[in-house]
């Protein structure tokens, strides 16, 4: 909400959030592995074509082209490329830091889910330039579905790399790819935000972390077990003579006036 009207306003931070959003992987993957973290945008080619797409997503007369890419058959078809993509960067992700730490397990996670979800991870200093500050949208919070999806890949890309997970990559990469496309699409076509990961945690999670109480916040009780109420808040102080015969003379001179 307001980004149409952010971008009118200040076109440069709308574009520079773009850019955000098309490579804050690789940004925070440059950070990670101690590389230039502005590196990718010699690029030129995917800078030039990144920054033609925001133009026409904001600035295309009658809003053609973002009606174009939201028509739902259209729009399916973007979400499964962009699944492929996101595969392709945590195997990728994964390789790199395999081959500059080669028995760093926790290097290798880290690098392909900031290639799989970087985006989202990046989003509270998104929200900075736009100049929203809402730290309780924090993306390691609240996982959303691709970012839950990239942490659970990177851990099985990582395992293939390091030789405990007998599968080639190609056919891992095939496999999580179908498993990505199908559960993106299908939450997109019918606009579900179910994650399908949540049967599966509900059965584990209470077993390995617990479950929260249910029920109402118990009163709290001193040692004798007689519950403290809550003190109603102390009244306000009394006014001086002077501060009411102020009050009347300029009540008279309202009415006066």
């Amino acid at each position: 909400p307001g980004a149409v009207e952010m971008s009118q306003r200040s076109p440069f931070a709308s574009w520079l959030c773009a850019m955000l959003h098309c490579f804050g992987s690789y940004i925070l993957a440059d950070v990670l592995l101690g590389e230039a973290p502005l590196g990718y945008f010699s690029n030129n080619s995917s800078v030039i074509l990144a920054t033609v797409v925001w133009y026409l997503i904001f600035f295309c007369p009658m809003n053609l082209f973002y009606k174009c890419v939201s028509f739902l058959p259209v729009k399916l078809i973007f979400v499964a490329m962009k699944e492929v993509v996101r595969v392709r960067k945590i195997a990728a992700g994964v390789q790199h830091a395999h081959h500059l730490y080669h028995h760093g397990w926790f290097v290798m996670m880290a690098t392909g889910w900031v290639k799989g979800s970087g985006v989202a991870l990046m989003s509270n200093f998104e929200q900075l330039l736009r100049g929203v500050w809402r730290p309780e949208t924090n993306e390691i919070l609240h996982m959303s579905f691709p970012t839950k999806a990239s942490l659970y890949g990177t851990v099985l890309f990582t395992l293939q790399q390091t030789q405990w997970l007998p599968i080639s990559e190609a056919n891992l990469i095939f496999f999580f790819t179908m498993f990505m496309i199908v559960c993106k699409v299908f939450m997109t076509a019918t606009h579900s935000h179910a994650s399908p990961f949540a049967p599966v945690e509900n059965l584990i999670c209470p077993v390995l972390f617990g479950s929260l109480s249910s029920g109402q916040p118990s009163h709290h009780h001193d040692h004798h077990g007689a519950s403290h109420e809550v003190s109603p808040p102390p009244p306000p102080p009394a006014k001086s003579k002077e501060e009411l015969n102020e009050g009347t003379r300029k009540r008279k001179a309202k009415k006066a006036e």
